[in-house]
């Protein structure tokens, strides 16, 4: 059990029917009532967000994640399949449930998967992917005086940001987690 007081970002707790992640929490004191815990939590099924106030003597169980990486195999048409590393088991997902990693995600790559009560619901690529760029329009000589980008598309279909100087084969170095071009590599 934890209670409202122990709140920290990342913690998942069991409350109302669902799971939820504490994504914000900020501790406030009036000067005249009792003490309460603001939070945001995000339900880690549905996606939902939702903003909540709580006494800080209140308690909730706590959620308990397993975080297992997978190896990233391929994807038939509808399932994206992954295999556990250690065991060899096959999983398939739905797009949905791997949409915000797969766009990263090369076949063969290792990713994190998260699962509660043995069932996986949701996929996160590594932080740091290195893609090669496949579609992008030329940059032109002297056009850089204000520091301008442009949309180019990966190799695994994510539309991404890059400066002018990046052209068509070169392999940039991509933060997944804001989907931000980083460099060249």
């Amino acid at each position: 059990m934890i209670s409202a007081n122990d709140f920290k970002k990342g913690i998942t707790i069991s409350w109302n029917n669902g799971l939820w992640q504490i994504v914000d929490f900020q501790h406030v004191k009036p000067g005249k009532g009792a003490a309460f815990v603001r939070s945001k939590l995000k339900n880690i099924i549905t996606g939902a967000i939702r903003e909540e106030t709580f006494n800080p003597t209140e308690k909730f169980p706590k959620a308990h994640i397993e975080t297992k990486d997978m190896q990233y195999l391929y994807n038939d048409g509808e399932l994206y399949y992954f295999m556990d590393l250690e065991t060899f088991e096959q999983i398939p997902l739905n797009k949905e449930q791997v949409a915000d990693a797969i766009i990263y995600l090369k076949e063969n790559e290792i990713a994190t998967m998260r699962f509660y009560e043995g069932k996986p619901f949701e996929v996160a690529a590594p932080n740091f992917v290195e893609l090669e760029i496949v579609e992008t329009e030329p940059g032109f000589k002297g056009d850089t005086a204000t520091g301008a980008n442009k949309p180019a598309t990966t190799e695994t279909g994510a539309v991404i940001t890059v400066p002018l100087f990046v052209e068509i084969g070169d392999k940039v170095k991509i933060d997944t987690r804001t989907g931000e071009y980083l460099s060249r590599v």
